[in-house]
């Protein structure tokens, strides 16, 4: 009786093992998965942030989640890096080479000197004319300095619900905050036209970019906006500027049509003004004026109804 008793009670201890030992592989298969967590920097408008990527089955707080990737709600992936690889630049033509659109046009109205400059320069992400599909025509102001009519200007998009591009300075924008933040308000496009308005092809890479870089991290920290669009002061440039532009993740925007209207001592009559912008009308247009122009001002409404009519889209730049 006592061997018998001893034997059954080495079964029972067996048993027991085998049965714990089952439980711990068990609880490790469904809950004590080994959980990999990597961090990938992305630079994003100047400033480095770190996105948690988890692979696995836990997020940033430790709950269950499959195998997610994190990404931030404020997240902008269009906006500029802001970070340039200068040395890859330095081959690039440095020529200056200043810009207009010229006289000739073709069976769209469209001036012929836009559509090569396009065909050329486009590679850098650079607009001398917009894509004609849509008949949309863009309107874009420079802003150097303060005339008195921007806040009228932005009072007769409103009224028309139309958007335009205002290329503005750093000189505009810290005097002009509570302008520039109904532009954003107001859904316009804010442009950076640089922080010290130079001859940027008379200027080296480094200090480009610093004057460029300057200016978007001013906008960025005041307005909490991020400008992705960018205006050669004097419409000066050089395909190396154009190189530099678009490694900072900018587009950089010229026009199709302009007129004399920037000297405020000198202003085109309001007849004449309206008969020659609606005259250059063109799918792909697009508009350089300047809002410190009393005409411009004066007109702007009856050009806008003028161009619906004609069957055109004003439209916001999004492209």
């Amino acid at each position: 009786m006592i061997a018998v008793g001893l034997c059954l009670a080495l079964v029972l201890s067996f048993a027991m093992v085998g049965c714990t030992n089952k439980d711990k592989n068990n609880g490790s298969s469904s809950s004590s998965a080994p959980i990999t967590t990597t961090t990938t920097t992305t630079t994003t408008s100047g400033n480095t942030t770190s996105e948690p990527t988890t692979s696995g089955t836990t997020t940033g707080n430790g709950t269950d989640s499959g195998a997610i990737t994190s990404t931030p709600e404020s997240q902008e992936p269009s906006a500029p890096a802001l970070q340039s690889d200068l040395a890859g630049l330095a081959n690039l033509p440095t020529k200056a080479q200043g810009w207009g659109q010229g006289v000739e046009v073709n069976d769209k109205n469209q001036p012929t000197g836009s559509i090569m400059f396009q065909e050329k320069y486009g590679k850098y992400n650079a607009y001398y004319i917009a894509p004609d599909e849509g008949n949309h025509i863009y309107l874009t102001f420079d802003e150097g300095y303060e005339n008195g009519y921007t806040s009228q200007i932005l009072d007769v998009l409103k009224e028309k619900k139309c958007s335009a591009v205002f290329f503005v300075t750093y000189d505009y924008v810290s005097k002009n905050a509570d302008l520039v933040k109904r532009m954003i308000d107001e859904g316009h496009v804010v442009g950076n036209h640089s922080y010290t308005h130079p001859h940027f092809p008379e200027t080296s890479l480094e200090k480009a970019q610093e004057d460029i870089v300057k200016l978007h991290d001013y906008v960025k920290e005041n307005f909490g906006y991020t400008m992705t669009l960018f205006r050669f002061p004097y419409g000066e440039f050089s395909e190396q500027m154009l190189g530099l532009l678009d490694s900072l993740g900018y587009k950089t925007l010229f026009w199709s049509w302009a007129y004399k209207d920037w000297d405020v001592n000198n202003q085109p009559d309001t007849a004449s003004a309206y008969e020659k912008i609606c005259k250059g009308e063109h799918p792909g247009a697009i508009y350089l004026l300047h809002a410190v122009s009393k005409t411009n001002t004066a007109i702007l409404g009856d050009v806008i109804d003028h161009m619906r009519q004609s069957g055109y889209n004003v439209a916001k730049f999004a492209l």
